[in-house]
Formats: structure tokens, sequence, C-alpha cells
């Protein structure tokens, strides 16, 4: 008996990746893999209690583990630190008990790929009062089972920027969602592949939504209210039963700035009023209303400024561009880095003083604190003199994916997260520290991926290893004055934009006091390639119109699908919005 006991004892050595993070102080966890489901399951479907005493983790993901059927208790209280939670591709459901939260430094929540079927008070998110997840700002719901949200998520969250909501169940958002002031800062909503039958015009109380997905649903009217959104750029309705043939037409089309001209107009997509206008009291209290939710949202637009030494950011559409530059992303991606956007920038200084390693500096800086030690989102920039398009982001098995990384020869991706690996490794040990620093920080965000990504150009050729490194082919130079951006992300295309903002206008800050400051000795190629961490950063000539201000060139960068639909270009009208004082933007 006594033998039989101990043959049906746990194995105290079935975590070793919790050892490993303990002992190495790690802030970043990933458990994936075949082997982990029969361990989860072994643990009673839960995460293993040991995990939650983890204190300086920042991120954790769990994903692929059809075993994993909640999280168990002891994460909120165990993990206090936790800025980014990804428990997708699991089998959690049909709630979540307990709940997750309270977390109060949660920013990006995953729980992508579940069974999720509701989310009830003490099987949910978190509480109400006060606010659960205060901080968050990413949720992902997406292809679950829910019937329903809950009805506090807006209390739950209250700083909420991006929602996906596709693949799902529901039939109807909560009132309590659209409510004035219940999520100033939601920016993207989608809830796609649902059977949603009705969008209520108080959706017009979202004063920052700029993106709204509501394809393949079962609408048959939208509120004209919704061309009250100050913000609202993106719209997409196709696949509902609008009743309203015209609107139908544009919708098809997918011709946002057409449907919102239409609804502003009395069009409510229902046959009734059939795009006849409202009057001319409706319209001009339509109008007040709209200028109100401006001022309410601080968007009132601010006086010229023409005062000499400002930094002129000119946006160059892809109508105006004589060969614009166009990525085409692969299906691929969806499971493992999905969102991309790219832009181009002209006329940038770098060989002036020191202002490539500012420029580097910087962008280590957006890595460590916007990107959140790139977990959230990943930069690249490349000469743009060596950019072969149009590019296609498309992800290769790590044997097969070929790479010449900067200051390298070509090497296979699995071979040199192998050589990184080791060279982390040698590097603790001599300078005898707990945690490795530099490129090698990254490495635990590929562990357990099949496929990585990659951004490809005309040639064949890896230009780009998100999030590890680029590529030598199109390395930043100090003689480079034009330049190509890219951002990727896993977590959403919001957190793509705003970062790519950041980069412009830090860019266009650095310019302008390379202008107004001559400095002697700039930085080398070697060094820049010492400070980028094996990321190369931007290059530029500085220009000046003639009264003195820093010009830049931004070109818009399409991203389509396989099919050439598009799904972002950047920047957009509603990108580049909250520019700093001494930046005009001129579009």
């Amino acid at each position: 008996m006594a033998a039989a006991a101990a043959a049906a004892a746990p194995v105290p050595e079935a975590w070793p990746e919790l050892e490993l993070a303990e002992r190495e102080r790690r802030r970043e966890l990933l458990l994936t893999g075949p082997g982990l489901e029969q361990r989860v399951r072994a643990a009673g479907g839960r995460l293993p209690p040991r995990l939650f005493t983890l204190p300086l983790l920042h991120y954790l993901e769990v994903s692929g583990c059809g075993s994993l059927r909640e999280p168990g208790p002891g994460l909120a209280q165990g993990l206090p630190q936790l800025h980014s939670l990804v428990l997708r591709r699991n089998a959690l459901g049909p709630g979540l008990s307990p709940e997750l939260g309270p977390l109060p430094a949660l920013r990006v929540l995953d729980l992508s790929g579940n069974a999720l079927e509701a989310l009830p008070p003490g099987q949910g998110l978190g509480p109400a009062e006060p606010p659960g997840l205060p901080q968050l700002q990413s949720l992902n719901l997406s292809g679950n089972r829910l019937r329903e949200l809950p009805a506090d998520l807006a209390r739950c969250a209250p700083r909420l920027q991006t929602l996906n909501l596709t693949g799902n169940r529901l039939d109807s958002f909560p009132a309590a969602l659209f409510r004035p002031g219940a999520l100033p800062l939601l920016s993207e909503l989608a809830a796609a592949d649902n059977c949603l039958r009705e969008l209520s015009p108080d959706i017009a109380h979202l004063a920052s939504l700029k993106t709204l997905d509501l394809s393949n649903n079962q609408l048959s009217e939208v509120p004209a209210e919704l061309a009250d959104c100050p913000k609202l750029k993106e719209v997409n309705f196709r696949g509902n039963k609008l009743t309203d043939r015209r609107l139908e037409k544009m919708v098809r089309g997918c011709q946002t700035r057409s449907i919102l001209e239409y609804l502003r107009a009395g069009g409510r997509g229902g046959g009734r009023g059939g795009g006849k206008a409202h009057g001319p009291e409706k319209d001009e209290a339509r109008r007040r209303r709209r200028e109100r939710r401006r001022r309410e949202s601080g968007e009132a637009e601010d006086e010229e400024v023409g005062d000499a030494g400002r930094t002129l950011l000119r946006v160059l559409h892809v109508s105006e561009s004589p060969a614009p530059l166009t990525v085409r992303v692969s299906p691929t991606v969806k499971d493992i880095r999905p969102f991309i956007v790219g832009a181009i920038v002209r006329g940038l200084d770098l060989q002036t003083g020191n202002a490539l390693r500012r420029l580097l500096t910087s962008q280590t800086k957006l890595h460590e604190e916007l990107c959140e030690k790139r977990t959230a989102a990943t930069i690249a920039t490349h000469d743009l003199r060596a950019v072969r398009g149009p590019l296609l982001y498309d992800t290769r098995p790590p044997q097969d994916l070929k790479i010449v990384p900067l200051g390298r020869r070509e090497v296979k991706a699995k071979d040199l997260v192998r050589q990184l690996q080791l060279e982390a490794e040698e590097h603790r040990k001599q300078k005898k520290r707990q945690n490795v620093s530099g490129l090698h920080r990254y490495l635990h965000l590929l562990d357990g991926k099949e496929s990585y990504p990659c951004l490809v150009d005309a040639d064949g050729d890896v230009i780009s290893f998100p999030p590890i490194t680029n590529s030598e082919k199109t390395k930043i130079k100090k003689t480079t004055s034009d330049l190509f951006l890219e951002v990727t992300s896993a977590t959403s295309l919001q957190i793509c934009k705003e970062i790519m903002d950041a980069l412009v206008l830090k860019m266009a800050e650095i310019n302008k006091y390379t202008l107004e400051n001559k400095e002697d000795g700039s930085v080398s190629d070697t060094e820049a390639d010492a400070l980028s961490g094996q990321l190369p950063e931007p290059s530029a000539n500085a220009s000046a119109d003639k009264a003195g201000n820093a010009s830049l060139v931004v070109e818009q960068v399409r991203v389509v699908d396989e099919e050439g639909h598009l799904r972002v270009v950047y920047p957009s009208k509603t990108d580049l919005g909250l520019a700093a004082p001494h930046v005009t933007v001129i579009r």
C-alpha cells in the first residue's frame, strides 16, 4: 500500500520552467508545448499553485493547452505586477472560477480561442467596485461561445482601448457599455461573426472610437447616430442583412467615408428615410451635438501656429506617391503575430552630431516602456533604398527561415536562436548576473512557437524577424535619409498604431533638435549596431523650409490581406492626432 501511494505521489520536478523562472528572477514566462497538457491535466485542469509564487512576473502566456479549464485560485494575489496575461487557445470555460481580478497593473488580457460562455460576477474578469482591472487597455475575447457580455465590463475596465469580441454568439451589447463616459478611451471595437441584431444609437457616446468591425452579423439597420462618433475612421458592416440597398452597396465597397456621410444626411440602413434628409432643424441639432462631443473629448482643433522652428510632418497619401509600398499579410500569421503597421519617413538627418545615437536610444526606450519589453509590440526600421517591395508578412518554420542578422552571416532562425541562448548563458556566467541583457532578454517570446513571423521582400529575402532582429540587407547607416518603419504585435492593431505615432513624433523631435543644435562628432555604424542590440535604427538628412521649420514627409503604407483587400493604412486621418506642441501635421 505504501509503495502504491508513493507511486501515485506527484513528481516535484514536473515544472522545471517555474524553478528556472524563480532562480533567474524572470519577469516573463511562457508555458506551451505538448508536455504541458498532461501536466495541467494532472493538476486538475488548473495552473500549478507554484506559478503564483512568482511575484516579479510581468508577462505570462499559457497557450494551446486543451486540458486547461480554469486558471485556479491565487493568480490575483500571487502576481500583483502582471502587465500582460495571455491564455489563448485553451479550454477555459464555461466561466472563470474564481474570477481573474483584481489585477491592478494588467494592461493586456488575451482569452481568445477558449470555451467561455458567460462571465457573471464571481466568475468573470474581476470586480466592478473598485475596478478589478483599472489599467487594462486591450481585451481579446474572440473565438469563444459568449452569449452576453458582463453588464459591468466598463466599470471593471474603465481604461479599455481595444475590445475584440469576434467569433462569439452575442446578440446584443449591454446598454452600460455605451453609457456616456463609460469607456472614454475605447478606440477599437471588433465584434464580427456574432449574432448581433441591433446597434444602439448610444454608440455615439464612444468619443474615442476609431475602428468598428461588425461584419457577418444580423443587423438590418445602422443608426444614424454612428456618424456622430468624432474620431470614427474605419467601419465594416459586410455580411449583414441591411434593408437599405444603397447603404448595402456602400458597405460592400468598404466606403467608410461615404457610409458616414450617408448616415449623417439621414440614411439609416433600414429603409426608413432611405437617404432622405431629416430637415434643417434636425441637421443643425445633429451638427451641434457633434461639436459638443468633440469639445468634451478634447477634439476641438487647435489654432494654427506659424512660429518659426516648428517641425512639419507632411503626410503623403498613397495616391500621391509615385511608387507606393504595400505589405501583403499571409493568413498564417493569425495565431502567431497577426498585427502589422508600416510607414515611410523621408528627410531625417542622422549624420549631424549625435542624432543617430539619440534615435537609437529613443527606440530602446520605446521598446522598454510602450512596447513593454517587446511583449506588446516590436519596432523595426529599415533603409528604404534597400527595401524592395511589395513586401510579404508571413510565417516560416524555424528550420526554413533564413536571415542575415545584423553583424552576422546568413543563418537559419533555429540556429540563430540557439546561438543567442548560448551567448546569453555565457554572458550571465561571466558577469555573474541573474538576468540576461540586450537582445537575449526577448528570446523567451519565441518559446513553443512552431513557426516564426518574418517580413519578406520582393527578392524573397527576409528583412525582419520580429521580435528578434532585422537583416543586414536593410541596415540603417549614417547616410540613410529615407526609412521604412514597421511595428508588429500579437496583441492589437491599435497598439501598433499608437507606437508608430510615438516613433514618428520622436523622429520629428530629434530632427528639430538636430536642425537647431549643430554638434560635432557622430555615432559610427559600428556603434549603432551595438546600441540597437541587433535591431537597427533610422538615419536621415534634416531639411528646413524657408521659414526655418524642420520638415519630414510621412508616406502612407497600405497593409492588405491575401486577396488584396485593405486591412489598414498608416497614417490615416485619425493617426498622429495627438502631435506634440512643436509639430504641425499637414495632411
